[in-house]
């Protein structure tokens, strides 16, 4: 039992090893990621309001939530879209979470 043990634990730290991510991001930080960035701006709508939808990922295993743009325009009341942006955080990939933010009217 206890070899299973290390195997498990040596096999996740490969995984870890290996570059890969729990959340998407432009730049990634084996041990820690804040990053905020833009994905595209749909029309000249002014941008009075802002919604949020957010998506977690545990160990890199196990992940849930509705990060969609339809969710987020929904969170802020929004029907016009000016600007979708996207932010990524992630530590140790332990813990991970990727926010769609949709500004509009």
């Amino acid at each position: 039992m206890k070899n299973a043990l290390i195997a498990v634990f040596l096999g996740f730290c490969l995984f870890n090893l290996t570059g890969c991510m729990g959340v998407a991001s432009p730049v990634a930080g084996w041990v820690y990621t804040d990053a905020q960035f833009g994905d595209e701006a749909e029309n000249g709508a002014a941008a009075t309001k802002t919604g949020k939808a957010c998506a977690t990922s545990i160990l890199t295993m196990f992940a849930t939530g509705d990060a969609s743009v339809e969710t987020a325009k929904a969170n802020g009341g929004i029907t016009q879209v000016a600007v979708v942006d996207h932010s990524a955080k992630n530590i140790l990939g332990i813990w991970g979470e990727f926010c769609t933010i949709v500004k509009g009217s």
